[in-house]
C-alpha cells in the first residue's frame, strides 16, 4: 500500500478517535501499532508494542517529570499557593483590580515550584477565585484571568513542557529553562498591565480591597520563605553545577516534602493527598509520551517526517513565512489537542525543518512553548477552561472563553514581540554558559 495514503488515513483515524473521546495517548499509540503493522507487518508491530512502553517508562531522562510534578503536589497541598496569594493581596489589595494583580503574582510564583498549567490553574481556582468573587469581580473576568494565569506555568521554570523539549530535540534543558524566564515575566508583566487597562475602562468589574499595613505586608513577606528557598534550592543547584535536572527534580520533591513536614503543613492525609495527584498527572502524561512514541514510529516507516520537513524548508515564503505557518498551525491544532500531544506530535516533523532555516534552537523551544500555550485556553477543548469549570460550576463554559479573550489578544502581542526580539529569550541563557 502507498505509505503516503497510509500516512494520510493514521492521521485522519486519530483525530477521528480523539473526536469520540478516546484519550489522546491511547488514539496515537493505537494508530501507531496499527500504522506500523499495515507496513511492516504483524510481528514487528507486536514487538514495537511489547518494547516501547518498557524503554519509554524506564527512561532515566524522563524520570524528571513525575518528579516535578510530586514536587507541585506537595507544594499545592501543604498551602504554599495561598500563602503567595495572601501576600499578593497584602501588597496590592488596595489598588483597584488589586485582587487581579495578586492572583497572577500567585500563579507567576506557584509556577516556579510546580511546573504544570493545569495545576496551577486547579489550584489558583480554589484559592483566589472565591476570594475575587466575594470582592465583587465579574465572574467572567476573574474565570478568564485565572486561566491565562495558569499558562504561565508552561513557561516559568521548572516546566515539564521544556524538559520533553529538550528531550526530543537533545537542546540543553537547563538552557531552556533559563531561556523560559524572562518571556514568563513578560507575559505577567502584560497581564499586570492588561488589568490596569481595564480598571480604568470598566471599574466596576475590579474593585478596590482594603489597605493593609506595612506589618502585614512584611509578615505576609516573610512567609514565602520556602517557595523562595525551594525556587533557589533546585534552580540554583542546577546552574550552580551541583546536580543534574532529573537530580535537581528528586531533590525538589524531597525538599517541598520536608519544609511541608517540618512546617506541619503536610500531614498523613495530604501527603497521601498528594501521592495520589502526582500519580494521575504523571500517569496521564506518560500515556501520552508512549502513544507518541509508537505514532513517531509509523511516521518514520511512512516517511513522512522526512518528506514534511523538505516541504517545510522548500516553500517560497521565507524562513519567518515558514515560522509563521507552523504557528497558525499550532493554533489550530490547540483546538482539538492538548499541548503535551502538540509537542510530542509536532516537533519531531517541525524542529528539523527550523533549523535547517537557520533559527536557534532553544528560542524556537521558547515560541513553540508559547505557541502551544494557546491551545490550553481556546474553545472547544481549552483544558484549563474546562479545569476551572469542574471547580466552579456555576460559571459556564462560554462566561468563561469571553473572559479569556483579552488575554489571549495580549499573549500574541508577546508572541510576536518574541518572534521580533530573539535576545529576550536567549540573553539569560548566555550568560549562565
Amino acid at each position: 500500500m502507498d505509505r503516503d495514503l497510509v500516512a494520510l488515513c493514521g492521521f485522519v483515524l486519530m483525530f477521528v478517535l480523539m473526536v469520540l473521546r478516546v484519550p489522546v495517548g491511547v488514539a496515537m499509540g493505537v494508530v501507531g501499532v496499527l500504522g506500523f503493522g499495515m507496513l511492516a507487518g504483524t510481528t514487528p508491530a507486536l514487538n514495537l508494542l511489547a518494547n516501547v512502553p518498557l524503554s519509554v517508562l524506564t527512561d532515566y531522562n524522563l524520570a524528571v517529570i513525575p518528579m516535578f510534578i510530586l514536587m507541585g503536589a506537595f507544594a499545592a497541598n501543604s498551602g504554599m499557593s495561598r500563602e503567595l496569594f495572601e501576600s499578593g493581596r497584602m501588597w496590592f489589595g488596595h489598588r483597584r483590580g488589586g485582587l487581579a494583580y495578586a492572583s497572577i503574582a500567585a500563579c507567576g510564583g506557584f509556577a516556579a515550584i510546580n511546573g504544570s498549567s493545569v495545576a496551577t490553574a486547579a489550584t489558583m481556582t480554589q484559592v483566589a477565585l472565591p476570594e475575587m468573587r466575594k470582592a465583587g469581580y465579574a465572574p467572567c473576568f476573574s474565570a478568564g484571568l485565572i486561566a491565562a494565569g495558569g499558562t504561565l506555568g508552561i513557561m516559568i521554570p521548572p516546566s515539564v513542557i521544556f524538559v520533553l523539549y529538550g528531550i526530543m530535540t537533545d537542546t540543553d534543558i537547563t538552557q531552556l529553562f533559563a531561556a523560559g524566564v524572562v518571556p514568563g515575566l513578560l507575559g505577567v508583566a502584560f497581564y499586570f498591565a492588561l488589568v490596569q487597562f481595564i480598571a480604568w475602562r470598566k471599574p466596576a468589574s475590579v474593585p478596590v480591597g482594603a489597605r493593609h499595613g506595612w506589618g502585614e505586608r512584611i509578615r505576609s513577606s516573610i512567609g514565602l520563605w520556602p517557595v523562595i528557598l525551594l525556587f533557589l534550592m533546585v534552580l540554583g543547584g542546577i546552574y550552580a553545577g551541583l546536580f543534574t535536572v532529573q537530580e535537581g527534580a528528586g531533590v525538589g520533591a524531597i525538599g517541598t516534602l520536608a519544609i511541608g513536614v517540618v512546617r506541619r503543613k503536610l500531614g498523613i492525609v495530604a501527603i497521601r493527598a498528594a501521592l495520589i495527584d502526582a500519580l494521575r498527572i504523571s500517569s496521564s502524561i506518560m500515556t501520552i509520551v508512549v502513544g507518541a512514541y509508537l505514532f513517531g514510529y509509523f511516521l518514520t516507516i511512512t516517511q513522512f517526517t522526512q518528506q514534511a520537513v523538505d516541504f517545510l524548508v522548500h516553500l517560497p515564503i521565507g524562513a519567518y513565512g515558514v515560522l509563521a505557518l507552523v504557528l497558525v498551525g499550532y493554533f489550530v491544532l490547540g483546538a482539538v489537542m492538548d499541548e503535551l500531544a502538540m509537542i510530542l506530535l509536532t516537533v519531531p516533523i517541525v524542529f528539523p525543518a527550523m533549523m535547517e532555516l537557520g533559527f536557534d534552537p532553544v528560542w524556537f523551544g521558547v515560541i513553540t512553548v508559547m505557541a502551544v500555550t494557546f491551545g490550553m485556553i481556546t474553545p472547544p477543548v481549552g483544558i484549563n477552561v474546562f479545569v476551572i469549570n469542574s471547580i466552579a460550576r456555576d460559571i459556564p463554559l462560554g462566561t468563561i472563553y469571553r473572559g479569556i479573550a483579552p488575554f489571549v489578544a495580549v499573549d500574541i502581542v508577546r508572541l510576536v514581540v518574541l518572534c521580533v526580539f530573539p535576545a529576550l529569550s536567549l540573553w539569560l541563557p548566555a550568560m549562565l554558559t
